[in-house]
């Protein structure tokens, strides 16, 4: 997953000056926003920047880029590409540095002042971007431009940039009336504060939602680690003599797979489903209609039916109806591949004569033992060859060495916000620097939930920038001196995050609005999603995939029963995957005057309507903790991981039959997509990376969904 900046505008650069004289800073000198740091390719001063640096440096960077955009808005000579398109790319570069810094932080490692700071900041910024997007004179200019672009002898990617520059401000209602202006202003300053309240929300109710047992008994089936861990949890929060289990992102949550004390199951997964929907400060249900119906109200205002038809016009999928058809498409095989294996779980308890009709709480324990019976494995087998250091260096590392000839070195003198942060120089074919890139992988209480990437510094010809990008996982932290082991889902987040940081790293733009992953929502898990095919990749496997302990390899026999049980479960994943991706699109294809008033009743009644109402298979998440959609950016867009893993199946076909994992291969993926981020029409660059369209087949091969 892709993290969105805090900032909006279009306008978003790193460094460098107008071609104007800059305004002067009013920002104390000491404070480390005011210059741009200093260390190996502007990464970020974190052993400098306090709470306390952010307000200030937030106050001055809105007065700058203010100041800033009057003087291009009010420049008395015509409109032209450089004083005002490549003007505007070069502004707001103390806005940039403290937005970048300040969001890694409320992700990864917030604290009360910073949340705080957040929900005043956040109608604040959307007011600072209105007044960009809204300016009639600005807007005036940019269309000048835009009207007379095909005589102005540009290059295909400034010429490109003009045509986005004049759609970004179109559909941030330029050519509104000052009433609706004034309209929207005032919406958009709501919305900004309630997604900010969301988003606190669930970190808040995933911490106040652990599960609290008085036994070791109700654990059973966890590691005595893991029981250690809940019990200390527990002293922690002051619960001394109880057990506490947190609960994380997803619906579903690891003890599931394991607790044979099928009471404690039902709890779990009871106190999961309930997050934001319980009562008490943290519920999100008045949040989530406010939103929906604010939302609505915008697209009406803007143009268009609901939210969700907004939103796609600019995506790949480009309209409501595209979606629904995919969703569509796959949510009946799904369901029916979801019923066959829930009776395989049937006939699994039935066999241990449990007595009990399967649940929802049943599924992880019991699909694991059905697994066990068809191949011959569980999935714990696995753990003790995927240890994290090796999954990363061995793995993801080596594979990326092999497709791109691209080299890692650890360092350990760049300052971090948090010691478990690794950092690492990354060198091209040529030996020259490439990136530095930097990887977050373990959870903690006061960091979202998921895992993401982003762009610290992003690459720029204009700029003169070279990228930092950052990968976060959220794997759960061993004991001291316990080795970190991953489940199977771990290492292929592992490797997807990481094709994430390709697509930054190996960014060649002039422009920072096209930097890396700067594509379509729908897009931007593609590269992300390719990525994933190396982990089982037999070369890469067998040079990472080894005992913890003794070093020894993967046994063959092993490796063959995880290769040949890659559809097991895959009416599961991708029933709860969809459930979610149809109630995304539900919330967001109403209309103003469709608002329902009860959160839960309406989420029900969508996922019957769309044939995705299979009590077994919950959705992965549900409305009231779907941050996605309610406060990450992915708003009527969570269907793009479906619509951008069509692009991925057919594109691990293209490197198979075209000799699989070399170095061949890899430039020209890097040359005709990876490099050119959101230079031109997306679906144009995949077209010229793979010489066609993507075909749907390999898609639903992968899914075991052919022959329904």
């Amino acid at each position: 997953m892709i993290r969105p900046h805090i900032l909006l505008v279009a306008a978003a650069s790193v460094a460098s000056t107008l071609a104007h004289a800059a305004p002067a800073s009013m920002l104390e000198a000491s404070n480390p926003f005011a210059k741009p740091s200093t260390l190996p390719f502007q990464y970020p001063a974190w052993d400098k920047i306090r709470n306390e640096h952010f307000a200030p440096a937030f106050e001055e960077a809105m007065r700058q880029e203010a100041l800033e955009i009057e003087q291009i808005a009010n420049n008395k000579a015509p409109a032209t590409f450089e004083n005002t398109v490549v003007a505007m790319e070069r502004s707001g570069q103390l806005m940039n540095r403290v937005s970048t810094a300040f969001g890694t932080l409320k992700g990864s490692y917030t604290n009360p002042t910073l949340q705080a700071l957040d929900k005043e900041l956040a109608p604040k910024l959307s007011a600072h971007n209105d007044a960009i997007r809204l300016n009639p004179k600005l807007y005036a200019r940019i269309k000048a431009i835009y009207d007379k672009r095909s005589k102005l002898g540009l290059d295909p990617e400034s010429l490109y940039l003009v045509e986005r520059y004049h759609t970004d401000f179109v559909r941030a209602g330029a050519k509104l009336s000052d009433a609706d202006k004034a309209k929207l202003k005032a919406m958009n300053g709501e919305l900004a504060a309630l997604s900010t309240q969301f988003a606190q929300n669930v970190l808040h109710e995933a911490n106040a939602s652990a599960l609290v047992v008085d036994t070791r008994a109700e654990l059973a089936g966890m590691t005595d680690k893991q029981i250690d861990a809940a019990a200390a949890e527990g002293k922690k929060r002051g619960l001394d003599g109880k057990f506490v289990v947190p609960v994380v992102n997803t619906t579903q949550q690891a003890g599931l797979s394991v607790l044979t004390n099928r009471a404690t199951r039902e709890k779990l997964l009871a106190a999961s489903l309930a997050r934001g929907s319980r009562g008490g400060q943290f519920d999100n249900r008045e949040v989530v209609l406010k939103l929906a119906k604010l939302r609505a109200e915008r697209a009406v205002l803007l143009g268009y039916p609901n939210h969700a038809a907004y939103n796609l016009e600019d995506q790949t999928a480009k309209t409501t109806g595209a979606v629904n058809g995919l969703l569509a498409e796959f949510a009946k095989p799904a369901v029916n591949n979801a019923r066959k294996e829930a009776a395989e779980i049937q006939k699994a308890i039935d066999a241990e004569g449990g007595g009990f009709k399967a649940a929802a709480h049943d599924w992880g324990f019991y699909s694991d033992k059905v697994r066990a019976a068809k191949y011959a494995f569980d999935a714990s087998q696995l753990r003790p060859y995927f240890e994290l250091n090796r999954v990363l260096q061995d793995g993801v590392f080596f594979a990326a060495n092999k497709e791109f000839g691209i080299t890692f070195k650890e360092r350990k003198d760049l300052p971090t916000y948090v010691e478990d942060v690794r950092v690492f120089d990354v060198f091209d074919v040529d030996g020259k620097q490439l990136a530095i890139f930097t990887f977050d992988p373990y959870a903690r209480p006061n960091k979202r939930g998921g895992a993401w990437a982003n762009a610290w510094v992003p690459q720029s010809k204009l700029m003169g920038t070279k990228p930092v990008i950052a990968n976060n996982l959220n794997i759960a932290k061993p004991a001291a001196g316990e080795p970190t082991l991953l489940t199977y889902d771990e290492v292929r987040t592992t490797f997807h995050e990481f094709g994430h940081a390709l697509h930054g790293m190996f960014s060649d733009v002039k422009y920072p609005r096209f930097a890396g992953s700067r594509v379509p929502r729908d897009y931007v898990e593609f590269p992300s999603q390719v990525n994933e095919m190396w982990m089982a990749w037999p070369e890469v496997l067998a040079n990472y995939a080894k005992h913890y302990q003794t070093g020894a390899a993967m046994p063959k026999e092993l490796l063959d029963k995880v290769q040949a049980s890659q559809q097991f479960n895959e009416g599961f994943r991708t029933t709860e995957y969809l459930a979610a991706s149809l109630l995304d699109q539900a919330w967001h294809q109403l209309s103003p005057s469709q608002i329902p008033t009860d959160v839960l009743a309406f989420e029900a009644a969508a996922l019957k309507k769309a044939g995705v109402d299979f009590e077994l298979v919950p959705p992965r998440y549900r409305t009231t903790y779907f941050s996605h959609t309610f406060s990450g950016g992915y708003s009527a867009g969570y269907y793009g991981y479906l619509w951008a893993e069509k692009l991925d199946a057919d594109t691990v076909n293209w490197f198979k039959e075209n000799g699989g994992l070399t170095r061949k291969n890899g430039d020209h993926f890097r040359k005709t997509l990876l490099s050119r981020g959101g230079t031109l029409d997306a679906m144009q660059m995949y077209r010229n990376f793979s010489g066609r369209d993507a075909r749907v087949e390999p898609l639903l091969e992968r899914r075991g969904l052919t022959g329904e």
